[in-house]
This record gives structure tokens, sequence and C-alpha cells, in this order.
């Protein structure tokens, strides 16, 4: 059966809507399209597709370029160029937490584009392939036939950071695909570190099956549109390389419909980005995940193309499940939240193989500092790891567990970074390895404890625990001493300085030395999980008295007249460690709900910003649904409302729903707490993951 009728079979269900997917009616701050890691991530950051130029999570434009010829007349359906061409009037947009599908109507046809990224967080092999699929269908809306071609186009600056830098292009033959590439001409393989950063190595990719009517090219973005408005078909490819990136050279396919009636007609196109190294971790560079056995981005592209039916059919059934327990477990406002943070979640982490082809995953502290691997950005996101795979949680705290090991990390608490990415060489936040200034030694070492006792309960054993105790007994002692009145230091929400006496810090320690006694009982050290258990109860008691302010707690301390959110205090539920009194996260909620502002609950009262992570993270400490409905309704309204048109922030304003900074960043991961807060589901989700296969070093 030739490719071309198999993707319309595959698509004749999809399009219009997926049963459970987001309506016409919401209207995200961006659109992810291309969402596979902080290098290969390019968003839609306006109200249609056509609407401006694609971008990199950054808000750098990296252009897609979409046109459609509709019986010789020329329409835009991605991208602002060419501006003399009239955009096709967009009619839809649906988006699930694995794809996103526009629609598109004029001049009697109706066009769909669907972009999949089959992000399947319990399957790492293909969760880790740098490939999403651009399907393209066109069908006619009023009986009569029409002919149609259409044109896909990738810029080459996708494979540079700036537009000073030379690209350069080829083509090649796989087994039914021609393939087109672009890349940087001097390819300074992991040379730069930083935040505002594009890929300036490896290779952009587009393969294009061998469909009726398809043709590819490398040209300049002029020509090759000029070439389709007037209908001829593409030149060879451009030979005058290299260029400068802002020359606009594309790679382009263009396929011939031929006449299209009622039946639907489909292609597809797969873009794809080969970075050939990924991570810098302590010196030596580490091969993207997918690479660990040796394969190449041909036999990779290949064997993408092969799965196309069998992805695209397992992301729509993962969608319909995943959306149908989200409307379970919080109703329409929360699915819409968590299905548009899916895709970011995985986009800001890279997932490469170690040496000895094991998995490690870096995320990025994407427009905060540019930091990799960061303590308190792994904490936040590690419900959705938790709940998808647990041995993508563990891919995150390896690194830094092995960092701990060398000997470089000299202090009693947990580290914060391993540095900036992409280079994983040492922690550089603060007093990096030097001093204690401007560390966070609360923060890390309580999110490190409850962290591996998260991932104990979800695994009935606490065996990786066991495998680093020195440095968990290590972090414990240190929270002893220093958890229950912290001093004048950082937390995670560090834009906010330094707090002394800080209650919801305290909390987080207390919990994780409860955390720390279950581990312990779990590998058999009885008398510590005892003294530990005890220990943390009677801290849990005089929490209770020191943070008391009439109807709810305080911020600080020594802070009369305060208030904060207590979102450390949801892991008392979910570890069962019954540590606090329940009329404590009673009096919490109820006190939120006098407080909340249009888009949000405030962070404290100190300013109205808010982070969206810790938000849902408050909702759940209530198990009442009008009560969790009530926080999360405003951030339904944010996402929605917000003039902040950027991947979606996780530090906004309650007031204007304006960002505050931070944006496309993996703590967004967050929000899928509450599944973590019904053990069935937790059970159900995380029992789906693959076992980890046997992993052998790459060659």
């Amino acid at each position: 059966m030739c490719r071309c009728r198999l993707s319309t079979n595959i698509l004749v269900t999809l399009t219009l809507c997926s049963t459970f997917g987001l309506a016409q009616t919401f209207r995200p701050p961006a659109v992810p399209l291309v969402t596979h890691d902080p290098y290969f991530s390019i968003w839609s950051m306006s109200d249609d597709l056509n609407g401006g130029p694609t971008r990199h999570w950054t808000g750098k434009a990296q252009r897609l370029t979409g046109l459609v010829r509709i019986d010789g007349n020329v329409f835009r359906w991605m991208g602002d160029a060419p501006r003399s061409v009239a955009a096709l009037p967009q009619t839809g947009l649906t988006l699930t937490p694995t794809r996103t599908v526009y629609q598109f109507a004029g001049q009697g046809v109706s066009l769909e584009v669907d972009f999949l990224s089959p992000l399947l967080p319990s399957d790492p092999e293909v969760m880790s392939r740098p490939v999403t699929y651009i399907t393209m269908t066109a069908r006619s809306q009023d009986a009569a036939p029409h002919s149609v071609q259409l044109l896909f186009a990738a810029d080459a600056s996708l494979a540079v950071d700036s537009g000073t830098q030379e690209v350069v292009w080829s083509r090649s033959r796989l087994k039914a695909m021609t393939v087109l590439r672009a890349s940087d001409f001097e390819q300074p393989v992991l040379q730069k570190s930083g935040d505002d950063l594009r890929i300036d190595w490896g290779y952009l990719l587009l393969a294009v099956p061998d469909q009726t009517g398809a043709s590819a090219s490398t040209q300049s973005s002029d020509d090759v549109g000029s070439q389709f408005a007037e209908g001829k078909a593409l030149s060879f490819d451009d030979m005058d390389t290299s260029r400068r990136a802002d020359r606009r050279t594309v790679l382009a396919s263009v396929f011939d419909l031929g006449p299209v009636g009622n039946t639907r007609s489909s292609r597809h196109v797969l873009l794809a980005y080969d970075d050939i190294y990924s991570i810098e971790y302590l010196n030596r560079w580490m091969r993207p995940y997918w690479r660990r056995n040796g394969m190449t981005m041909g036999q990779l592209l290949e064997m993408a193309e092969q799965d196309y039916s069998s992805l695209d059919q397992r992301a729509r059934k993962f969608d319909d499940e995943l959306v149908e327990d989200l409307r379970r477990v919080g109703g329409d406002a929360y699915a819409e939240v968590a299905e548009l943070a899916f895709r970011q979640t995985i986009a800001a982490s890279k997932l490469v193989a170690d040496v000895d082809g094991h998995p490690m995953l870096f995320p990025k502290e994407n427009f905060s500092n540019g930091c990799i691997s960061t303590v308190d950005v792994i904490y936040p996101a590690s419900p959705f790891f938790l709940l998808f795979n647990p041995e993508l949680l563990k891919a995150q705290l390896e690194p830094l567990m092995k960092y701990t090991e060398t000997g470089r990390w000299r202090f009693p608490f947990a580290p914060h970074d391993l540095g900036t990415y992409p280079k994983a060489n040492g922690q550089v936040y603060g007093g990096g390895e030097k001093t204690i200034e401007n560390q966070m030694p609360v923060e890390e070492s309580g999110n490190m404890l409850l962290m591996f006792a998260a991932l104990a309960k979800v695994e009935g054993n606490a065996s990786y625990a066991n495998r680093y105790w020195p440095q968990l007994q290590q972090w414990a002692e240190f929270l002893r001493k220093e958890g229950m009145d912290p001093g004048n230091q950082l937390s995670t929400d560090d834009f906010a300085g330094h707090l002394a006496h800080n209650a919801n810090l305290s909390i987080k320690a207390i919990l994780a030395l409860g955390g720390y006694s279950v581990l312990a009982d779990m590998t058999g050290r009885k008398p510590e999980a005892t003294t530990y258990r005890q220990l943390a109860q009677d801290m849990a008691n005089r929490w209770v008295q020191m943070a008391q302010e009439g109807d709810h707690y305080r911020l600080a301390f020594d802070q009369p007249g305060t208030w904060s959110q207590k979102y450390n205090l949801v892991w008392d539920r979910i570890l069962g460690l019954k540590l606090f009194p329940a009329k404590v996260s009673q009096a919490e909620i109820r006190f939120y709900q006098a407080h909340l502002n249009r888009f949000g609950l405030p962070l404290d009262n100190r300013r109205d910003y808010t982070k969206l992570d810790w938000e849902v993270w408050t909702a759940t400490l209530t198990d009442n649904r009008e009560e969790f409905n009530a926080l999360i309704t405003p951030l339904q309204r944010f996402i929605n409302e917000s003039s902040s048109r950027v991947p979606l922030s996780d530090w906004y304003s309650t007031a204007d729903a304006k960002q505050s900074g931070f944006q496309a960043r993996s703590v967004v991961g967050g929000v899928y707490i509450p599944f973590l807060a019904a053990p069935d589901l937790w059970k159900k989700w995380s029992s789906k993951a693959q076992a980890p296969a046997e992993h052998k070093a790459a060659e």
C-alpha cells in the first residue's frame, strides 16, 4: 500500500477533534509545535498559526513556513511570509498532550495540519527521538474537485544561534525518502553555555517520504515562494553554499495532491534534529539516548517513518486516556492546564546515555539563569516523572548523586545545580563549590530526601535510596540541625530574596525527615527510623505553635500578620506521613479562598505574583473538589487571557496575568501532583512504564 493512502486511512478519525482534545475556545499563550529538548523547541506565539513567525521558546524567530495553492490561488497557513500572500482563515485549534492540530478553510477546501511529537514518557526509547511528524490533510468542502498543492519549509536558521553564522546544506537518499540537511558551517560542538542561546552544531533535517506528487529542494525562501506561487516545479538545490543564516535558505517540500474531492488526501514530513553530542557531563561528551547502541540518524529516520502509523495510534490512545483521567482528577479547567504543560515539561530537558548506556536526564532552567540539573527545578517537576516513569526521575537524580561522590562537593547539604546548560561540570549557582554564600542548603537537602522517599513509595522499595545512603544520611543530619527554624537563606522562590524563619521551608525540612525515617525503615535501619520519625513529629508539633496566626499560619515564624502558600505540606498527604494535624491544611485552604485574585493565589502577602506549579500543589492540600476548583479556575483564566505570549510561564502576576519571569520551564510538570494524591491513578500510570532494557555502552 502506498504511503499517501496509508496516511489518509490513519488520519481519517483525527482532526476535527479528538474526543478529549481542548476545544477551539482554548487560547494558549503559546502553542507547542516541535518540542523535544531545550534546543529543538518551536512554538507559535500568535492566535493563528499564520499570524506571525514560528519561534524558538526563547522568542527568537525560527521560521517554519506553510503555503497552499487552491485552484491557482496561494494562501499562507503557517508563518507571516511572504507578506504578499493572504492568510488562509484558521477555523480551529485542537491541543492534546502529544499533538497540536490546526484547521483552516477557504476556496471550498478544508486543510488540517497535525504536529505530532510522540513524547511517551513510559517509552524513553521513543520519547528521546528528536522527530516531529507534520501531517497535512486536504478535503473538498463543497463536493466539487479542487486542485491543491501544499508547501512546507523549514528555515536553515534552526541550526544556528544567530543570523550572522554561516549555514551549509546537502541532501541524501534513504529507504523510500529524501532527506534535506542544514547545519552551521563551523560546527562548534558544545562550545557555548548559557540561557538565551540556540544550538549551533549538529544538523537540521527535513525527511520527505516518497509520496505521490512529492518533491524537495533547498533554496532561498524567496525562490521557493515564487516557484510555488507560479505553479512551477521546485528547482534543484541551490549550490551556492555556504551562506549567512539571515539570508533565509530553507529546506522545502512541495506536494501536488491533484484534484481533491470529498475523500481526505494527506501527506506528511518528518522534521528532525541530529545534535551528535548533547551534554558535557563532568568534562565528557554524552550522546543522546537514542544513539546509545550506535544507531545513526539515517537509521532513526527510517525507523521513525516505519513507526509512523503505530506511533500515531499509540499517541492518540495515550492522549484520550490521560485527558479522561485529568478530568476525573480535577475537572475541565485542570485538564486544560495539564495538557498544555505536558510537552513543555519534556522539552525543557535532554535525555542522554551515560558511558554504560544508562539514561541521564538533564533539565535546563529556561529563562531563569540557564542552570543545568537544578535540584529545585527537578523537585517541582518530579510529580510528572513519578507519575509517568519513575526511572526518568532517577535519570535526573543520578548525575547529581554521582557528582556528590566525586568529592568535589564538600558541603553537608545537597548541591543546587551541575553548571550552565549544556555543560554539567559542577555547581555554578551562588558560592558554587567554594562557599556557602547564596546557597539553598535546607531547600535542596529537603528536596532530595522528599524525592527519594516518593520514589520508594511508588516502587515499593528503597533500593535506590540505599545505594546512596551516606549522602542521604548526611543531608538528614543537616536538616535535623538546621531545618526546624531555617536561618536567613534562599529557597526555591529565590526571586523573593533571602528569608529567615521561613515557615514553608521548615515544613519541607520536617516532611523530608519524615520521608527519611520511612526510607530508613524500608532499608532495615529500624532504630534510625524510630529516631527520625519521633524527631519529625516533635518538629511538626513545634511548628504548629510557632507558625500560628489566628485563622492561618505565618510566612515566617517571627512575622505576625503574614501568610504564604504552604505548598510543601502536600507531601504529608502523598507520602502518608501524617505528621501535621488536618487542621493546618484545612485552615490554610479556607484562608486562601479569601485571598484569591482574578488570575490566581499570590505566593504570599508580600507581592501579587505567584508560581503556577505551587498553586496546583496548594490546591492539592484539599480533597474537596469545590475548594480545588476555586484555586484552579483562575489558572485556566491566566492561560487564556495572559497578554504575555510565551510558552507557559510559571511565575506571573495574579492581578493582570502578565509574566513576571521564566518561561518554557519543566517545573510546570508539577501540575500533575494531584495524581500522586490519588493512589489508584498513580499506580495505574506509573505501572505503564516499560521495564528498563539492558543498556549497552554506545559503540
